[in-house]
């Protein structure tokens, strides 16, 4: 058995991650706060340390984050320690056991000023402290020696959790319009898809030695605003039986809100692509799945 350690076990992510299909032979031992704080760097490198059930790890997913882009705002100090200094910890301690780290980042560390998708060795110049957080542990995991790949996504929603979907259908089904940013520019990603290509990266470097490492981008398919995405969600519900309602779209200054997000998220997948074949599907498909989950036998 090759056990791999991902962090965020309750999360959208962790979720996937454990329902994945990974190879025969490897086991996802999966864990949330509660059984790892993420603030102690000791007990980190103590679990990657000892493994699992006498097995050492054959690889760390670091998916879990401070992820509360607002409150980060007047809470640095978690943030910095959850999003720069865990991963700083992971890094030296998969360096020490000399196995692989993928650690999960974000579009926040790019200034979203840039037309067309994100490359992954664009500038980076994030607009706030989760941004900012973020980038500090890609740079601790980058420089630990660690083997590792980083990869960056956006507009991440699923069956789980609290996201943008689920909030949607939710409202949705409580008012008749709703008031949606439409001059934000991304891809949503799918936590399912966004697993199975970590799933592909992680068995990867852990299996070949010569696989190659560095940042990564994933989102699914196809550009779209939070306004346009709104829509589809209720297209797609609305045939599938599940709550409708019509979208107003509003400039970001009529939604002030203390962090600032950025204006285009689009990411290139041209990196993820050549070094591991990974070409992700189009978002609406994703979503499609998405929403057969949470409806169920509505339609």
């Amino acid at each position: 058995m090759r056990p791999v350690l991902v962090t965020g076990a309750g999360g959208q992510l962790g979720t996937e991650l454990r329902r994945a299909a990974w190879p025969d032979g490897w086991q996802v031992v999966a864990v949330d706060q509660a059984e790892l704080d993420l603030a102690d760097t000791a007990a980190i490198a103590a679990t990657v340390a000892a493994g699992h059930d006498g097995a050492p790890f054959a690889a760390v997913i670091n998916g879990a984050a401070y992820t509360a882009v607002d409150k980060a705002e007047s809470d640095q100090v978690t943030a910095w320690a959850v999003n720069a200094m865990a991963p700083a910890a992971f890094g030296q301690a998969c360096a020490a056991a000399g196995i692989p780290l993928v650690q999960v980042s974000t579009d926040y560390v790019f200034a979203g000023d840039k037309q067309g998708e994100w490359e992954p060795n664009d500038p980076v110049a994030p607009l706030g402290v989760y941004g900012a957080s973020k980038l500090g542990g890609e740079l601790a995991v980058r420089t630990s020696g660690a083997r590792c790949a980083v990869v960056r996504t956006a507009w991440v929603v699923s069956a789980h959790g609290a996201n943008f979907v689920k909030t949607m259908l939710r409202v949705g089904a409580e008012r008749g319009t709703l008031r949606v940013v439409e001059d934000q520019h991304g891809s949503p990603t799918s936590a399912a898809d966004l697993a199975a290509a970590l799933v592909t990266i992680t068995v990867r470097l852990a299996e070949d030695a010569d696989a190659p490492a560095g940042v990564y981008h994933f989102s699914n398919a196809g550009p779209t605003t939070w306004a346009d995405f709104a829509r589809e969600i209720f297209a797609q519900s609305h045939a599938k039986g599940g709550p409708s309602a019509s979208v107003e779209g509003i400039p970001t200054s009529a939604y002030p809100t203390p962090a600032r997000r950025p204006a285009n998220s689009l990411l290139s997948h041209a990196a993820i692509t050549r070094d591991y074949g990974i070409r992700p599907r189009a978002w609406q498909a994703a979503l499609s799945d998405i929403l057969d989950e949470l409806l169920g036998d509505v339609a």
